[in-house]
């Protein structure tokens, strides 16, 4: 794969040692009691605030205080490495993705300042209050398409694959402009995404995953081309005016690589988001019996959901510069692993974080959705259509319930948290 400062994927050829002087230890987000209940795992080492994992390569930080004041440092700590990933890649991976028409760029997440603040502000104008008009009624409506096709499949059904995953995939695609015509295969090239850039894929799913990502990242510069003469009232049809009124603001190919980004972040995540809301509420009937009867708390419900069972468990950061963190003295060129989790669980910022409450006052003080400068563009859209299908699914099936005995298995990876699966049922 070819390899400049402004890729969208780089992968890693040498990792930096430990700090001097700081702890390491041997955790790792793929150990089994992690992926099973990374809160139990994190709470026996607050004693420890920032350590280094030798088995990531990663200096871990912990506290609230602390990874906001990494997420509030962007000149000291960079963001060019989120998308990369955490593991190199295989000879074979490598050689699909040296495709010579591979060529995405570093947006957003990715993107360093000054180019992430031109690039962000023409993005955010997509997430504006008419666009979130527009897609609510279709939200609202494929969501009782939705529960019409769970109602179909059982009692009992599996909610991931009928409602979680077809939900924020179609929506996202609606939001970039796709056609609804390509929704299936859309799907499938972009799943497994979260296996690249933070999972440990073996060499055989690498390589598929790469013919997916090549794929994909040719459907979306062929759409992009084909929305330059036939502009709609679309996302991507927004980029390419802001593009054609100075292309020095926004590049061509940064438009065709906002595309090619933004299916996943507003598609897998969401996904989670949809389904670990259900294992919050459904684990705890008389909570989810409460938003049965009083829709108005499903917002307060959700951000105690992205508290306590966040979609997004960390995130990561490069020591841009030699600098320190809670005392900790951390060279350049240091990765950092910011753990969402372990500060959205800190018992001196939420009280008894263990228990879920919906009535949590200061839930909404979570950090899942990151800070600052980098602050999730599609926080608004992921919350709008989280409420919307719990508005649903409350209205049409108040007496859902979590199938007895079930096992969650969980996707191994180092950010991101969801079930594989997830058996529903509810009264006939």
């Amino acid at each position: 794969m070819t390899q400049t400062e402004a890729s969208y994927h780089r992968v890693p050829d040498e990792v930096p040692p430990p700090p001097p002087g700081c702890p390491v230890n041997g955790f790792t987000p793929f150990a089994p009691d992690y992926l099973a209940d990374p809160y139990a795992v994190l709470d026996e080492l607050r004693d420890t605030p920032v350590f280094y994992s030798r088995e990531l390569g990663y200096l871990v930080v912990t506290r609230m205080e602390d990874v906001s004041d990494v997420f509030l440092d962007p000149e000291a700590f960079g963001s060019q490495n989120v998308q990369d990933p955490v593991f190199p890649l295989c000879p074979a991976a490598h050689a699909v993705l040296a495709a010579p028409d591979f060529n995405p760029v570093a947006v957003m997440s990715n993107r360093q300042p000054p180019d992430h603040g031109r690039i962000r502000n023409h993005t955010k104008q997509g997430f504006s209050n008419r666009r979130m008009r527009i897609l609510e009624p279709y939200i609202r409506r494929r969501s009782h398409d939705l529960v019409d096709a769970l109602l179909a499949e059982g009692p009992p059904a599996d909610f991931v694959p009928v409602f979680a995953h077809p939900l924020p995939g179609e929506t996202i695609f609606r939001f970039i402009g796709f056609p609804t015509s390509d929704d299936d295969k859309l799907k499938e090239w972009c799943s497994d995404r979260l296996a690249f850039s933070w999972g440990k894929p073996t060499e055989a799913e690498q390589t598929e995953i790469a013919h997916k990502m090549l794929g994909y990242w040719r459907y979306c510069r062929d759409f992009v081309a084909s929305k330059v003469d036939d502009p709609g009232d679309d996302f991507t049809s927004e980029l390419l005016a802001v593009h054609a009124d100075d292309p020095a603001e926004l590049t061509y190919r940064e438009v065709e690589s906002i595309v090619y980004g933004l299916s996943f972040a507003g598609h897998e995540i969401v996904s989670h988001f949809l389904s670990n809301a259900l294992i919050c509420l459904l684990s705890r009937p008389a909570q989810w019996d409460e938003l049965c009867a009083d829709r108005s708390l499903i917002g307060a419900a959700l951000e105690e959901v992205l508290r306590f069972e966040s979609p997004q468990t960390s995130w990561r950061r490069v020591a841009n510069t030699d600098t320190e963190v809670a005392g900790v003295k951390v060279p350049a060129g240091t990765n950092i692993f910011m753990s969402l989790a372990a500060a959205n669980h800190q018992p001196d910022v939420f009280d008894h974080p263990g228990d879920f409450d919906i009535h949590r006052s200061n839930a909404r003080n979570h950090i899942s959705f990151g800070k600052g400068i980098h602050f999730c563009l599609g926080a608004r859209l992921a919350r709008l259509e989280a409420t919307v299908a719990l508005e649903v699914l409350t209205e049409r099936v108040p007496s859902l319930r979590l199938v007895e005995g079930q096992s969650l298995e969980r996707f191994a990876n180092i950010t991101f948290r969801g079930p594989r699966n997830l058996l529903v049922a509810w009264d006939a």
